[in-house]
């Protein structure tokens, strides 16, 4: 915590200079090169996840054509929608939210990933798209999305613009859908300060921005950045994965018991103890004008990796 206010009162006093800008734009460079080489890409598959789930578990069935099953659950998004940073396939969010949405519903539940590691608000008109290609749209939707539209740059009103848009498109096909905004990039400590302030900041006003887009348009949003931090602030050790940037098996699991309540409201698929509290609204988020210029110099620790999710399961 020292080590943190001494790095943002030396940004403090930069601010105070003539050089501001020139002097925290460089500090900024320097920390984003150095977080680079902390947290490393994501190349790795995640695991294999989708199929049939029934209530009372057992293991996912494979699906065929034709299979009979009662709801269809489709996933969209980033690496943590993917699972990214999982061992098994019992550890993915999408698999929780299907094995919960069972025991919930007593139905059988259909499982499919769409969502992409890296993928940022600009790859979900393609994921939904691809949707429509392979077969009917789902019942019920999950997206999960946000932290890299903030290392790539995208623009925070035009990121929750696209983010509405394909809950539009999602609701206009019937589906139910719900999202996990941007999480807060302050629970990073692999990111140092004040850079970590810097993305953590603009994260909580496109968390915010997105919130709103999503409820416009008949979706129903979970604030990560409200009910996910201050366990991931008191835990990280338990929660994040090797790499310190994405979920551990207990964060994904922390991430989907936040998800399955406002899904299975949703849907009308509450069991009697089951309802959840009313969401929490995200919290509004300070930007100061010389932190919101030199936002520019993240560009430096962009990810783009591109790699797919995988959308067959195993059947054991």
């Amino acid at each position: 915590m020292r080590a943190s206010r001494g790095a943002l009162a030396a940004a403090a006093t930069l601010a105070s200079t003539g050089s501001a800008y020139i002097g925290l734009r460089n500090l900024l460079a320097g920390q984003a090169h150095q977080a680079r080489q902390v947290i490393p890409k994501a190349w790795a598959v995640p695991p294999r996840a989708d199929g049939v789930y029934s209530p009372g578990g057992g293991p996912v069935e494979r699906w065929h054509r034709g299979d009979p099953f009662d709801l269809h659950l489709m996933i969209f998004g980033d690496s943590t929608a993917t699972g990214y940073g999982c061992r098994t396939a019992d550890e993915v969010p999408g698999v929780l939210i299907a094995r919960g949405l069972a025991e919930q519903s007593g139905k059988r539940i259909r499982l499919s990933t769409k969502a992409i590691v890296g993928a940022t608000s600009k790859g979900l008109a393609g994921q939904i798209d691809a949707m429509f290609v392979a077969g009917p749209p789902p019942d019920a939707a999950v997206i999960m999305i946000g932290a890299n539209d903030i290392t790539a740059l995208n623009g925070i009103p035009q990121s929750a613009r696209r983010l509405g848009k394909a809950v539009a498109r999602l609701r206009s096909s019937g589906a139910v859908v719900v999202v996990g905004t941007c999480p807060d990039f302050g629970v990073i400590t692999a990111i140092p300060q004040p850079l970590r302030t810097v993305a953590r900041t603009l994260g909580l006003r496109l968390a915010r921005a997105q919130a709103s887009a999503v409820r416009a348009e008949g979706g129903v949003p979970v604030p990560f950045s409200d009910l996910l931090a201050p366990e991931f602030y008191k835990q990280p050790e338990v929660l994040f994965s090797d790499d310190m940037f994405h979920p551990s098996a207990a964060g994904y699991a922390l991430a989907a018991s936040q998800l399955l309540p406002a899904l299975c409201e949703a849907l009308g698929e509450c069991s009697q103890d089951g309802a959840p509290d009313q969401a929490l609204r995200t919290r509004a988020a300070d930007v100061s004008t010389l932190l919101a210029k030199v936002g520019g110099v993240t560009r430096l620790w962009r990810r783009t990796t591109g790699v797919p999710a995988p959308v067959i399961a195993s059947a054991g």
